[in-house]
């Protein structure tokens, strides 16, 4: 008998089919292994997915229970509006006994239309109920469901935050590239002092420095605002010319900020990458530094850049409350922000699923775009 086939039979049989599986899976050819890695990214999508869920459930109680907790809510504005009121008519409809101006059936009422009238959990399982079908509520300062008040300023946050995605990544990209390849050059110095001095300037601080000398004093371009008046009367061209006259100063301020940290990550990474040993054996097996560059040392450089890119998707969508207050625009930030000043507790339940969801969805393609540029990760 030969001597393998008795190893084979003296070994666990476990252990013999675990050699023969490996056999097998190495054998595999390159449609198959293929066919396996997408069938790992697609389970891997449908966990991250049903992940969402609990998530949502778990960021949606915590803000909730928070506007119930928190004072100076809106059954409390309109107690205290209702005092105002009758202070400055000079008619008073206290009951006796309690020192307030409404009355123990008056403000019953407004606990029902508040929808303080129930439990904390009971209430928020209320909430859940009508978002499963599409309800977010109504606004309590604009009278009008939360849905078409995020619809009517979204898509405006939506517009300055892909416009400013885009040009980061397209300018900083090649300018990260070009500042590791001039390291310690008149070029590299001259861009780390621009970047730097505009990183250190807060965007709010230049929109106003901006307004005052490009739209009061010049008269280059308008106060603020999205568009103008007669937007939806002029040409195509026209809209065209009055919203990139309008996206200007709006787009500098957003973009100061996020031009220093893209570029300068990208630039450490691909100086470590280009100091490695693998680009200088790759250089000495004759292959081009360019080559070495853009083949080898900008892929591993891409990943911190990719591990990003969703939790950059959330912020640029959601915007800043400031800038959009000085400019006067109607965007989701400066929404949400109003909304937890004037205590709209359905609009910052809105806006927040809505933050929630987009970073949600973020994280996963980040996930995405590392499992492409770095080969060693797969979908397990």
């Amino acid at each position: 008998m030969p001597r393998d086939t008795i190893d084979a039979q003296s070994q666990p049989l476990s252990r013999v089919r675990r050699r023969k599986s490996g056999t097998r899976s190495s054998n595999r050819g390159p449609i198959q292994n293929l066919i396996e890695t997408q069938y790992f990214m697609r389970d891997y999508f449908i966990r991250r997915l049903l992940l969402i869920p609990p998530t949502l459930i778990g960021v949606t109680i915590v803000v909730f229970i928070i506007t119930r907790l928190v004072p100076g809510g809106p059954l409390e504005r309109a107690i205290m509006e209702t005092q105002q009121l009758n202070a400055s008519t000079g008619v008073s409809t206290q009951v006796a006994g309690h020192d307030m101006a409404l009355s123990d059936e008056q403000l019953q009422r407004l606990k029902e239309y508040y929808g303080f009238d129930k439990p904390i959990l009971i209430s928020y399982a209320d909430w859940v109920w009508k978002v499963v079908r599409g309800d977010l509520g109504s606004s309590y300062r604009y009278n009008e469901p939360v849905w078409d008040v995020i619809r009517s300023r979204f898509p405006v946050s939506l517009y300055y935050g892909l416009v400013t995605l885009i040009i980061t990544y397209v300018v900083c990209i090649p300018l990260g590239v070009l500042k590791a390849i001039k390291h310690r050059t008149v070029v590299d110095n001259i861009s780390s002092i621009l970047i730097f001095v505009g990183y250190a300037i807060p965007g709010y601080a230049l929109g106003s420095l901006l307004l005052l000398y490009f739209s009061v004093r010049l008269e280059w371009f308008p106060m603020g605002g999205f568009m103008s008046l007669s937007f939806y009367e002029m040409s195509f061209w026209d809209k065209t010319a009055d919203l990139i006259n309008h996206s200007v100063l709006p787009l500098i301020c957003y973009l100061i900020g996020s031009f220093a940290l893209v570029t300068l990550l990208l630039k450490n990474h691909l100086m470590d990458n280009l100091a490695a040993d693998y680009i200088r054996t790759a250089i000495a097996k004759g292959v081009s530094f360019r080559q070495a560059v853009t083949r080898h040392a900008m892929r591993n450089s891409l990943i911190p850049i990719a591990t990003t890119f969703g939790q950059n998707i959330v912020l640029l969508v959601s915007g800043s409350f400031l800038i959009e207050t000085i400019f006067d625009i109607n965007g989701f930030g400066l929404l949400g922000l109003t909304a937890i000043l004037d205590r709209d507790y359905p609009v910052v339940m809105g806006v927040v699923l809505l933050a929630a969801v987009l970073l949600l969805v973020g994280n996963i393609i980040s996930d995405f775009l590392v499992a492409l540029v770095d080969p060693r990760i797969r979908f397990r």
